[in-house]
């Protein structure tokens, strides 16, 4: 079966830091774009950071710039490293992968992936 795992969340303090993983089964990331995704309660899922199939080229939405890191092995794992959370970063994250038909930004911006992982919870709160 092909299936994208995420793992790698929990609950943080504001300014501490996370890293997520996302791991390919399956199938061959390789030919792939990568984006990380979060969704918070009442509000739309948003792109958040996104990765080329050759990992040269990134997309980062401007509320995490600076702060979050996204990469890659090309067959099977990606990772967003989450530094300085902030409360407003909490919500469900989600790994996605596509066909490298769309720009980097192009995936983030407009959701459309081939492929979703189940989810993990992200909670920043003191």
């Amino acid at each position: 079966q092909l299936q994208l795992v995420e793992s790698g969340g929990g609950l943080v303090q504001p300014g501490g830091s996370l890293r997520l993983s996302c791991a390919a089964s399956g199938f061959t990331l390789e030919f792939y774009t990568i984006g990380w995704f979060r969704q918070a309660p009442g509000k739309e899922r948003e792109g958040v950071a996104c990765i080329s199939r050759s990992g040269n080229t990134t997309y980062y939405t401007d509320s995490v710039k600076g702060r979050f890191t996204i990469s890659r092995d090309n067959a099977k794992n990606t990772y967003l490293q989450m530094n300085s959370l902030k409360p407003e970063d909490t919500g469900v994250y989600y790994c996605a992968a596509e066909r490298s038909l769309l720009s980097v930004q192009g995936v983030c911006v407009t959701r459309k992936v081939n492929y979703w992982g189940q989810g993990t919870q992200v909670s920043v709160s003191s």
